[in-house]
């Protein structure tokens, strides 16, 4: 379950000590908080009605999709849902197909969210392989959720311009340059990622 404090702090300090900058961060704004999550379907499934919608939004279609299967965190619920039922607590047909997809693979068992595969990029492949859950997606879950240490949402706007402000660049850095700089930063490249948030201050998930 995510990161914890005592980790995030000692991971943070490990980067700050070789990029001045993150040290700067720190002196500025202090540390990030840990942002931890309870690993399972209910949140999976929580970042797909999240998606492109604000954190007030998704919470409030939420309410009305537990009311309306029953309970939205039991995968069994939503799979036995009619399009009705989620368009009327307000997924886009879309992400009523996504929560769909998502409940069946976990019924079925092709997705075992308790037993993912250790190596990062494979864990991701598995969650990525399911209809709706793309990179950024299965990045923040196995950050949040899982607490793996050296996952690296590069894809993230926010991430982007953040890490390019402490590192003094004109122009936000790419997608293909901040990984490239991240390499220095591993194995504690979770930590700068929740640094970099920290420091744009943007919730997300």
């Amino acid at each position: 379950m995510g990161i914890s404090a005592e980790d995030l702090r000692r991971s943070v300090d490990e980067v700050a000590a070789i990029e001045p900058g993150f040290a700067g961060v720190i002196g500025r704004i202090g540390y990030p908080a840990p942002r931890i999550r309870v690993p399972g379907y209910e949140t999976l499934l929580r970042t797909i009605v999240g998606q492109q919608v604000s954190v007030k939004a998704a919470q409030s279609v939420w309410n009305k999709l537990d009311g309306l299967v029953g309970g939205a965190a039991d995968p069994a619920n939503m799979v036995k849902a009619s399009d009705e039922m989620l368009r009327g607590a307000g997924l886009s047909r879309q992400k009523a197909g996504y929560a769909r997809s998502l409940a069946g693979e976990v019924t079925s068992g092709a997705l075992n969210l308790s037993s993912l595969p250790a190596d990062d990029e494979d864990a991701i492949a598995a969650l990525t392989r399911v209809k709706g859950i793309g990179r950024w997606s299965a990045e923040i879950y196995l950050l949040f959720a899982e607490g793996r240490r050296d996952v690296w949402p590069a894809g993230d706007l926010a991430i982007q311009i953040a890490v390019g402000q402490i590192l003094g660049h004109a122009e936000r850095p790419s997608e293909k340059a901040i990984r490239t700089l991240a390499e220095a930063w591993r194995p504690h490249r979770g930590a700068v990622a929740l640094l970099a948030w920290h420091h744009y201050n943007t919730p997300v998930l």
